[in-house]
C-alpha cells in the first residue's frame, strides 16, 4: 500500500467515523434514509468502478468477463437500493442485513485463505464476525428503528476502526534484485 492510499484510508475512516456520529444524533428515519443513500451510492460507485476496469483492462485478460459480469450485477443492486427509500423499511432492512451477512461470510472466507498461505488474518477474521453479529443482532431487532440505526453505526465505527488500523500496517514488499 502506497502512501496516497495510507492517507486516503485514513480519511475515508474518519469520515465514516463523523458519518457514523452524525447519523447516531439524528432522528432514526433520517439516519435510515442516509444509510440507504450511502449503501446504493457506494454500490453504485463500485459498480462504476469495476466497469470502468473491465473496459481499460479485464476485457484483455484471461477471465476479464467475469469483471464485467460483476460490475453489472453490482451496479444494478446499487440502483435498485436506491429505489428502496420509498418502499417499507422492512426491505431496505433486510437488504442491509443480507449485505452485511454476506460481507461476514466474505471476510471470514478471505481470513481462512489467509490462514492457510501464511499471512495476517486476524483483522480480517474479527472484521467478518463482526459483520455477522450486526446482521444476526439487526435480525432480532426489526421492530425498532433506532436500534437498527445504532448497530449500523456500531457496524460502522468498527469497519472505520479497522481501515485506519490497515492503514497504519506494514505491508510486505517484494525486492526483485
Amino acid at each position: 500500500m502506497g502512501k496516497f492510499e495510507r492517507v486516503r484510508n485514513v480519511l475515508i475512516g474518519i469520515l465514516t467515523i463523523v458519518v457514523s456520529l452524525v447519523m447516531l444524533l439524528l432522528e432514526p428515519e433520517i439516519s435510515f434514509l442516509i444509510a440507504a443513500i450511502i449503501l446504493s451510492f457506494s454500490l453504485l460507485g463500485m459498480g462504476i468502478r469495476l466497469l470502468i476496469y473491465y473496459f481499460a483492462m479485464a476485457r484483455h485478460m484471461v477471465g476479464g468477463k467475469i469483471q464485467l459480469y460483476v460490475g453489472l450485477i453490482v451496479l444494478d443492486f446499487g440502483i435498485f437500493t436506491m429505489t428502496l427509500t420509498d418502499v417499507p423499511h422492512l426491505y431496505l432492512i433486510l437488504y442491509l442485513l443480507g449485505t452485511h451477512a454476506f460481507g461476514g461470510v466474505i471476510d471470514i472466507l478471505r481470513a481462512l485463505e489467509a490462514k492457510r498461505n501464511g499471512s495476517s488474518w486476524k483483522l480480517k477474521t474479527s472484521q467478518g464476525a463482526v459483520n455477522l453479529i450486526v446482521a444476526i443482532l439487526c435480525l432480532f431487532s426489526l421492530g425498532s428503528t433506532r436500534l437498527l440505526v445504532v448497530l449500523y453505526c456500531l457496524g460502522l465505527f468498527y469497519s472505520a476502526f479497522v481501515r485506519i488500523i490497515s492503514a497504519f500496517r506494514k505491508t510486505a514488499i517484494v525486492y526483485i534484485q
